[in-house]
């Protein structure tokens, strides 16, 4: 299977050759590969929330077909009707996951196609927001591929005659978490688009406790790419680095305060206290849609906390805690900006000052 096969088998949303929204159901990965269509908002919403669909870029695609798709299901006689519905839809899309920036984003600017072409036709504005969703999809593609790129040439820079590439990710920001290309394994996508080998690069995956989205999902993917991978539990991590097998880490995020601190799955911030321990490069893979200037630093940024569930019985045949136990289950934390090498974005690698150089790309 050539990459390109390897995309199109996995491609997380999508919209089907009827129109319908289309995603992979990511809970049942990798034991099931299971396509499944979302038709109605309530199933929409749903796999948001369940995390059917996940990965900041792709809920952000998957809001936008949603939204586009649900509001073509609107009966409206004029445009303050349409609109009043489409905002409800809007709401009710981002009450799904309160911390991926890229959700409110996406339904942001679906919400500014809307008014900017309220003097059209009802039908007409149903087509324009399909237009609009895929435009999105498309630049996520895009966007991902940029970041692909970036990442490669600090690869390209590790690569020595007989001597594999160690990087080390953590949850899953790849093919699944996004449109197409992934943020964190985008360059190791894009190395195998010019001319790498599998052989020449070696990912280690965290696990990703509690809901093992580098178990299931990344070394799902990566090894399915032909690409050397080993899986490790979370807490294995130091032992790794101080072994001199990790040259470089690459993760996503769900969102980037203006100074650079950066929220992602839960255990990336102590990763990042480990590698700059070993002096190992550190670098975060952000689309500028995931970087909020309006948000001045990681203690603004909220952060979900989820069922306690996930600790105590998910993925156990038997409950593996006490009864009644108290659970705390952050789904993110923030890694400091000072932990941070520098964040690749599709226009460049920004490094701090994180604000100066968000500014310099224009945000």
């Amino acid at each position: 299977m050539n990459i390109e096969e390897f995309f199109d088998r996995i491609i997380s949303v999508k919209t089907d050759e009827d129109g319908n929204l289309n995603i992979i159901d990511q809970t049942l990965l990798p034991g099931e590969i299971k396509r499944i269509n979302l038709n109605t908002k309530e199933e929409i919403w749903e796999a948001i929330k369940k995390l059917r669909v996940r990965g900041a870029p792709a809920i952000g695609v998957c809001a936008a077909l949603g939204i586009a798709k649900t509001a073509s299901q609107v009966q409206a006689d004029n445009y303050a009707d349409f609109e009043r519905e489409f905002l409800g839809l809007k709401d009710y899309f981002a009450s799904s996951r309160p911390t991926a920036v890229n959700l409110f984003w996406a339904l942001n600017r679906m919400e500014d196609t809307l008014k900017s072409h309220k003097e059209k036709d009802i039908d007409e504005i149903k087509e324009i927001l399909f237009k609009e969703a895929d435009n999105i999809r498309n630049e996520d593609i895009a966007i991902s591929r940029g970041i692909g790129e970036l990442g490669f040439k600090l690869l390209k820079k590790l690569k020595r005659n007989g001597k594999e590439i160690g990087i080390m990710t953590h949850c899953n920001a790849g093919t699944l978490a996004t449109a197409k290309y992934g943020t964190a394994t985008a360059p190791m996508y894009m190395a195998l688009e010019n001319g790498f080998l599998g052989s020449d690069m070696h990912v280690y995956c965290d696990e990703t406790r509690p809901l093992l989205q580098g178990a299931r999902l990344t070394a799902f993917e990566l090894s399915n790419a032909c690409i050397t991978t080993t899986l490790q539990c979370d807490n294995m991590a130091s032992v790794l680095m101080k072994s001199g097998k990790i040259d470089i880490i690459f993760v996503g995020c769900d969102r980037v305060a203006r100074n650079g601190d950066a929220a992602n799955k839960i255990g990336t911030s102590g990763l990042a206290i480990i590698a700059k321990h070993y002096g190992i490069p550190f670098y975060v893979c952000a689309p500028t849609s995931t970087i909020d200037m309006n948000t001045a630093t990681g203690d603004d940024i909220p952060i979900e906390i989820r069922d306690s569930d996930e600790v105590t019985d998910m993925w156990y045949k038997e409950r593996m805690a006490p009864e009644n136990i108290d659970v705390y289950n952050p789904a993110f934390d923030v890694t400091d900006h000072s932990l941070i090498t520098g964040i690749i974005t599709e226009k460049g690698i920004c490094k701090y000052p994180f604000d100066k150089a968000f500014e310099k790309l224009g945000l």
